[in-house]
């Protein structure tokens, strides 16, 4: 396999964008869900499409062993890593004291856990060779925090400061880690969240539109890259070190609120 992408959360959304546009490049893949059906078939149509060669992992990230279990998995088929993109997670709507306590505990472990972990295991190979791209999805999110989904905006935050962190220390060698952050896309992270009906996601961006964004940004070594958001979303981000907390609080909470 040459040139690798290991792309996790890869099928659907914006990390099955990652998965073609890397392909299309001639480029082979590496692609990690838990469903095996959408993988196998996204597997079958990019290699027909592209010629390139695709590789399976069926994992759910979820599970506290799962990062080391794809790590040994590349290793011991000698798999070369070039890209790591850490594409996979999710949300959810809800006050805290009333969401369910597991849910939260597994967003957790898939947004920061198992982000870290695939980091920290693939990084060191990246020094050996002195080679080496990683992509880390995070949120507009991260920039703020935010009421209605207080453990999501949280574990935003941690990739984005995470991110930012690694990029600094690798900046004498080789090395890029780029900090893609998405506003609202048309993915099926709305609908699994619960925010499909609230004023967030009343315009969403393509999940094409931002993964392009984020691969073109990794590629170009970029610290940060800011995608799908709209003039108003990018004039409100300006805004936010000079907003009185309260008001920027009730205002995002207004905006994750379920309409009827």
């Amino acid at each position: 396999m040459k040139n690798v992408a290991l792309i996790t959360g890869a099928s659907s959304g914006i990390g099955k964008e990652f998965a073609k546009i890397h392909a299309s490049k001639g480029n082979d893949i590496i692609i990690i869900a838990r469903s095996q059906e959408k993988l196998e078939a996204l597997k079958q149509s990019i290699e027909n499409e592209y010629k390139v060669v695709v590789y399976v992992i069926v994992k759910d990230l979820t599970h506290q062993n799962a990062a080391q279990e794809i790590f040994d998995e590349v290793s011991q088929n000698k798999i070369e890593i070039s890209y790591l993109i850490n594409n996979a997670g999710f949300g959810g709507q809800g006050y805290f004291h009333e969401r369910e306590w597991n849910q939260d505990l597994q967003m957790i472990q898939l947004n920061i856990i198992s982000l870290t972990a695939l980091t920290r295991l693939f990084l060191p190979k990246m020094i050996e060779r002195n080679a080496g791209k990683i992509l880390n999805v995070s949120s507009t999110a991260s920039l703020m925090a935010g009421p209605l989904q207080a453990v999501y905006f949280a574990t935003k935050a941690y990739v984005t400061s995470f991110s930012n962190a690694l990029s600094s220390e690798l900046e004498n060698t080789n090395i890029t880690v780029t900090n893609l952050m998405p506003g609202a896309t048309e993915t099926e992270f709305a609908k699994k969240a619960g925010l499909d009906k609230t004023d967030l996601f009343a315009k969403a961006f393509s999940a094409y539109d931002v993964a392009l964004s984020g691969y073109n940004a990794m590629l170009e070594g970029k610290m940060d890259i800011i995608a799908g958001v709209t003039v108003s979303q990018k004039l409100m981000m300006k805004m936010i070190p000079i907003t009185p907390k309260k008001v920027l609080l009730k205002q995002i909470k207004q905006m994750q609120e379920i309409k009827n």
